[in-house]
């Protein structure tokens, strides 16, 4: 009984230290946040079905009848181009993951479109969402701070082997 009692009491008196010595880092800082920008982008993200878009995994369905699998997840590296031409200039790629997990060929995407020339070169916006006609932004990085916002895209050309998508992203960024 003596000894947890002891114990007890040093306990207290370390924590109480610890407290003390800990009212450094409880200092406030002023916080000066700069003005929001607005940034509208336009570009055309192509993709080759087997080089730029892999399969990565697949559930083993046997009655799947869509043309999109259920439950497949996508790996993807496509160029983003100033036009839906495929020699327009390339301005970046996009990187990250689908997961086509609807039996109506919905899915759930991270992706990264990231920049690489002009003003907003070594920047990117990061996307995490459904894909549905708008994509959540949900950060960025570089000139692209703490962005929010939202993807438009709409399908030029969906064949066999090349999707080229148009995007119009507005973005509020820092």
């Amino acid at each position: 009984m003596k000894g947890t009692l002891m114990l007890s009491w040093i306990l207290i008196i370390f924590l109480s230290q610890v407290a003390v010595r800990s009212q450094y880092y409880s200092d406030t800082l002023p916080y000066h946040p700069r003005p929001p920008k607005v940034t509208n982008l336009h570009f055309f993200m192509h993709e080759h079905t087997g080089v730029t878009a892999v399969v990565v995994a697949q559930a083993n369905i046997t009655s799947n009848n869509s043309s999109v699998p259920f439950a497949t997840l996508v790996s993807v590296n496509d160029p983003l181009r100033t036009g839906p031409e495929p020699d327009s200039e390339v301005i970046g790629n996009v990187q990250g993951i689908s997961l086509l997990a609807g039996s109506n060929a919905s899915s759930t995407q991270y992706i990264e479109f990231g920049f690489n020339t002009g003003k907003f070169n070594g920047s990117s916006l990061s996307i995490f969402s459904r894909g549905e006609p708008g994509l959540a932004v949900v950060g960025g990085r570089g000139r692209f701070l703490m962005a929010k916002g939202i993807a438009l895209f709409n399908p030029i050309l969906i064949n066999a082997t090349n999707v080229i998508m148009e995007f119009n992203v507005t973005v509020i960024h820092y």
